[in-house]
């Protein structure tokens, strides 16, 4: 009987400091978010792929992109699908997979085979080397 109330008074106190925690948050997309080696082994296919880049241009040069996609902005995705090849697998991009996750969902749900998504930020931070840095050039010179 001691032993029953030594650990049900150690369940109480628990409760409290599992109270105080984040609670689990459902997945924000279904999309199924690559990994290094599974984006790498579809870069090596670019017959097959199509990449969709749903960052702003200021984020691409910043972070920077891979060296082939399709530039459409979230907000821009839904009226642009009658240009996206549907003869290819589509990966979205964004910095973590977030807003990749939230487009390859949409374009799955129009019937678009979607691979999966990818944070071009995440990818070049857990090892990939194909983000492709590029040096904003300078403004030009005004013409006296």
């Amino acid at each position: 009987m001691k032993r029953l109330l030594l650990i049900g008074g150690l369940f109480a106190l628990t409760l409290p400091a599992l109270a105080k925690q984040a609670p689990a948050t459902a997945p924000t997309s279904k999309a199924h978010v690559l990994t290094v080696a599974e984006l790498d082994q579809w870069l090596d296919k670019p017959e097959e792929v199509v990449l969709i880049d749903v960052r702003r241009p200021d984020e691409v040069s910043t972070i920077g992109g891979f060296p082939v996609y399709l530039s459409i902005q979230l907000s821009q995705l839904e009226s642009s699908i009658s240009w996206i090849p549907r003869n290819r697998k589509i990966i979205t991009v964004s910095n973590h997979a977030a807003r990749a996750g939230k487009a390859a969902d949409l374009l799955a749900s129009k019937g678009f085979t979607v691979i999966g998504a990818v944070g071009a930020d995440s990818y070049e931070k857990e090892g990939g080397h194909r983000v492709v840095h590029i040096a904003i050039p300078p403004p030009k010179a005004a013409n006296p």
